[in-house]
């Protein structure tokens, strides 16, 4: 299945959608370069929007432009000032448990900068063979994490940096990393870095050297550079086997969130008196600053984004204290209604859990469920249990509860299927087809279900033979037990 993200218009084909191929990028790397205002950052939250839904990401963000992305679509934002083991820690975390997040390194200087990105993104690069699943690594300001010279910063953060930066364009692509780096100048970044990217969107740019050096990589000619001076905001030169195969002008589309930085707006200056502005500039310091111009007239309006915040920060606390008490029990089988209700429709089983829990947390609104609603991996576990349609009623509960300690040691979302095979097992049933264990994992694709059975083989917990019928017989070393026959492939 080819999966298309819009990017927006193509300005040679009027109204014609400009699309990524997104498992082509993930396999080939991208390149954006682009003068400070030629829109760089707008095309990248644009891709990560479209693609949200489709792919884990990790974003290094130097300037905390990106960290809006939490409050639209649940990215984690990590703060970068903690310790190096931890960041450490928390990227193999990333990696594990496949949670899209924001790297903010805006409290940094700039050499703990580069060495908080290289540890991230070496802890990204030397995760466990089984977690190396498709993750989209977009640096924002790549120049500062591979510079092409030694600048202001130390030699050997300098260094380190750009091994890290190295390692995701030239061999992240085996380990599932998808390297897309953005720069203000192509000459101030390492050529090593940017040469393995084979996808290049080449926005507005005035200096001789980037634009030649740009209309090289598009395979453009001399003459042709100029046009780099003459693109306007959010409109880029598009070339690459994930886009065009041509070079082609691309107008970015739309996006859903906004930046904390944005472009310069100009504002009224304050009013006030000369002797006011006078007494506020030189009171003593320590001293309480008060003054008429400071203070908002009471006949201002209050903006209506303030009134409805406020408003919904009541409302919440007037839910707080309305809803009744409820005890832990009664809490949890709620939760489990509200889920149940969000999977009734048919094609929720095969949606991205990011976006179900979105969905999940309005219901739960809706519900007045007190408390704060289970976070993105409790719910992950609780979804991939509810689509394998789980139930031990009829099983001992004391070798029900081996069987969920043993899945405990697999990715939240192959515990459903886990366990989905060993209530068959225990009740002495046929081995669940291929297209039931696909639902159970979320998707459509029978092979991606004969993939995982492989996988968990791989991993020691089962072991599947097939009889002279060709019927499959799982068994789980675990729990001593295996379900009976059942064709490998029926119901598909």
């Amino acid at each position: 299945m080819t999966v298309s993200i819009d990017m927006g218009q193509a300005s040679a084909g009027g109204a014609t959608s400009c699309c990524f191929d997104l498992e082509e990028l993930l396999a080939t790397r991208l390149l954006v370069q682009g003068n400070s205002g030629s829109g760089k950052s707008h095309l990248l939250r644009r891709l990560l929007e479209q693609s949200t839904a489709w792919v884990q990401q990790v974003v290094i963000d130097p300037e905390g432009d990106f960290v809006s992305l939490s409050d639209r679509f649940g990215h984690v934002t990590v703060d970068a000032a903690g310790s190096e083991r931890d960041l450490a820690v928390i990227a193999a975390r990333v990696r594990a448990h496949r949670v899209s997040v924001v790297l903010n390194l805006e409290a940094l200087e700039p050499d703990r900068q580069m060495k908080a990105a290289a540890v991230f993104l070496n802890a990204l690069f030397d995760a466990e063979r089984d977690h190396w699943y498709p993750v989209l690594v977009v640096v924002d300001e790549a120049q500062l994490f591979a510079p092409s010279a030694s600048g202001d910063t130390g030699e050997e953060a300098r260094r380190v940096a750009l091994g890290a930066m190295t390692n995701l364009m030239c061999r992240g692509r085996k380990r599932g990393l998808a390297g897309v780096i953005a720069t203000q100048r192509l000459a101030k970044l390492a050529k090593n870095v940017a040469a393995e990217a084979s996808n290049f969107l080449m926005g507005r740019t005035f200096l001789d050297i980037d634009m030649a050096r740009a209309a090289d990589l598009l395979g453009m000619e001399k003459r042709q550079a100029e046009a780099f001076r003459n693109l306007e905001r959010g409109h880029f030169v598009a070339l690459g086997p994930a886009v065009s195969r041509r070079p082609m002008t691309v107008r970015i589309g739309p996006v859903e969130t906004v930046g904390r930085g944005g472009g310069p707006k100009l504002t009224p200056l304050p009013e006030g008196r000369p002797e006011e502005l006078q007494e506020l500039l030189f009171q003593p310091a320590g001293e309480p600053e008060r003054s008429a111009a400071e203070k908002p007239s009471m006949t201002q309006p209050v903006p209506a984004a303030d009134v409805l915040d406020r408003l919904t920060r009541q409302a919440v606390a007037r839910e707080t204290v309305e809803t009744d008490p409820m005890d832990r029990e009664t809490w949890e089988q709620a939760v489990d209604a509200v889920i149940a209700e969000l999977l009734d429709d048919s094609e929720a089983a095969f949606q991205p859990v990011a976006a179900l829990y979105q969905d999940f947390q309005v219901r739960c609104r809706i519900a007045r469920l007190p408390g704060r609603p289970p976070d993105l991996a409790a719910f992950r576990q609780r979804v991939s249990l509810a689509r394998a349609g789980v139930n031990r009623s009829e099983i001992d509960p004391q070798v029900w509860s081996s069987a969920e300690t043993v899945s405990q040691n697999l990715p939240e979302e192959m515990r459903g299927v886990y366990l989905l095979l060993a209530k068959s097992a225990l009740e002495g049933r046929p081995c669940p087809s291929d297209a039931e264990i696909a639902t159970a994992y979320g998707t459509r694709s029978t092979g991606r279900a004969r993939w995982l059975l492989t996988h968990m083989e791989e991993q020691g917990f089962i072991v599947c033979v097939t009889d002279l019928r060709g019927n499959r017989i799982v068994t789980l070393t675990d729990l001593d037990c295996q379900t009976t026959a059942q064709p490998a492939r029926a119901a598909i």
